[in-house]
């Protein structure tokens, strides 16, 4: 048995849809509601409550561990590693970030997971291609996509193709000890991406450039001011590595990462 937190987000969706295929029981674990089936058990719970959390642990042979804005500044994760290991979990694969490599963002929550004496994987993307969904509503009511740094690349990674390299590490042996790095195939800036929801929704979309304060301000309504500033920063100044594209992904997947294009145009409907 497998057990999934956030599983019901952007990440674990369709990571629980590819462990059912692959014949796995699956806990998921989620704020809100969620289905139960003949293959998935859903307990509504928070990692901020680990002990609660114990009847979605117990008999799991592995963990993914996705965290909210909110845990990542004031988050226990060393209380959850003991609530997993003390219910029989042995594999744990994190969702990290990029910027814990990079040094954007502090390393707090892997160094946890590495030190819990649990088999380990680090999950580590960049840029999602979801993040555009925050742009599906000034897109569907007046077609204009708003953001900074309009013509700053970073390569989009699509969150199925996540989902998909954490199927294989909480499945498959060979991962423990590894760190990956997840980024689409190609770096595409945010006037380039308004370029391609257009394309999708057949329709012309433009693009209004935000100054960083003006993003600033927008992104505190949702995320933790650490979050933000480190975001903008790799946003606006990323390095090097950060607007190089991975060869993770295909790596282990033996495709391509997906583009953006393909992202938007599979999920055109919210756009429209």
């Amino acid at each position: 048995m497998i057990t999934v937190t956030g599983a019901t987000g952007n990440v674990g969706r369709p990571l629980v849809e590819l462990l059912v295929a692959a014949g796995e029981k699956v806990n998921t674990v989620a704020r809100g509601e969620a289905e139960t089936t003949e293959h998935v058990t859903h307990y509504r719970g928070d990692l901020s409550e680990p002990a609660a959390l114990k009847p979605a642990f117990e008999g799991s042979d592995a963990l993914f561990l996705l965290t909210a804005a909110d845990f990542i500044v004031n988050g226990d994760m060393d209380a959850v590693m003991e609530a997993a290991k003390a219910s029989g979990v042995r594999r744990v694969v994190l969702l990290s970030s990029q910027g814990v490599g990079t040094g954007r963002h502090l390393g707090d929550l892997e160094a946890s997971v590495r030190q819990s004496g649990l088999e380990w994987t680090m999950l580590r993307p960049g840029n999602f291609a979801s993040n555009a969904y925050g742009w599906a509503e000034s897109v569907r009511t007046r077609r204009v996509v708003e953001a900074p740094f309009g013509d700053t690349a970073l390569p989009a990674i699509d969150p199925a193709d996540i989902a998909a390299v954490a199927d294989l590490a909480l499945r498959e042996p060979g991962h423990h000890g590894q760190s990956y790095t997840l980024t689409g195939p190609a770096p595409i800036a945010p006037r380039q991406q308004a370029a391609a929801i257009a394309e999708a929704v057949g329709e012309p979309v433009g693009f209004t450039e935000l100054t960083r304060d003006e993003a600033r301000a927008r992104m505190l309504g949702f995320m933790p001011e650490r979050v933000v500033e480190a975001t903008l920063s790799v946003l606006g100044d990323p390095s090097p590595a950060e607007q190089a594209p991975s060869p993770d992904v295909e790596r282990l997947l033996g495709r391509p990462a997906t583009s953006f294009a393909a992202w938007a145009k599979r999920n055109a409907a919210a756009f429209r």
